[in-house]
């Protein structure tokens, strides 16, 4: 999936794999987790592949830099794996496990835990404005309206998904403080 992340950002403009890992940390981290190690890697794979190409640039004053390209062979492959349905996109959720087995750890335990989940897990740390001044900044450099659309589709379903995130915490926390309630009572 990440070499497609890569080629995707390609497909919008050359880049270095600096500018990659930036416009990546600014879109693709809410919902993709990469180190900078990993994108490195992914595109010596992918240059290897022939899906894009890299363009020495020699630069006064500063260190030369390449700059990377996709290529024709790297668009078609970058639209097979759009249009490719067969990919199943089951949920293998850390949170989801780990909540399965909390019936190990005691009530305020697990309190404390579903406190700090939402924040710590939420896509936009600082909300809706900061999804708005990342999209709005890339907005302008992007040549087609329509492309710039689907990224708001993907910061809509951000903003969506911590507000459903905070919304189970606050339900979890409820039952949890009401069991805490009732023992106390006995």
């Amino acid at each position: 999936m990440l070499k497609h992340g890569i080629l995707g950002l390609l497909n919008y403009s050359d880049m270095t794999g600096y500018d990659i890992k930036t416009v990546f940390n600014d879109s693709l981290k809410y919902f993709w987790q990469a180190q900078t190690s990993q994108i490195y890697r992914e595109l010596q794979v992918l240059e290897k592949n022939g899906w894009i190409k890299s363009t020495h640039v020699e630069q006064s004053g500063r260190p030369d830099k390449n700059v990377l390209s996709i290529t024709e062979e790297g668009k078609k492959e970058l639209k097979r794996w759009l249009t490719d349905d067969s990919e199943s996109s089951t949920i293998r959720n850390p949170i989801l496990m780990k909540t399965f087995f909390r019936g190990e750890c005691g009530l305020d335990e697990n309190i404390e835990f579903f406190r700090n989940l939402a924040e710590r897990e939420c896509v936009f740390p600082e909300g809706s404005n900061e999804a708005d001044s990342i999209q709005s900044e890339y907005k302008k450099n992007i040549d087609n309206p329509m492309k710039a659309l689907y990224w708001k589709f993907t910061s809509d379903f951000g903003m969506m998904y911590d507000k459903m995130l905070r919304k189970w915490c606050k339900n979890c926390i409820s039952e949890l403080e009401a069991l805490k309630n009732e023992n106390t009572l006995d």
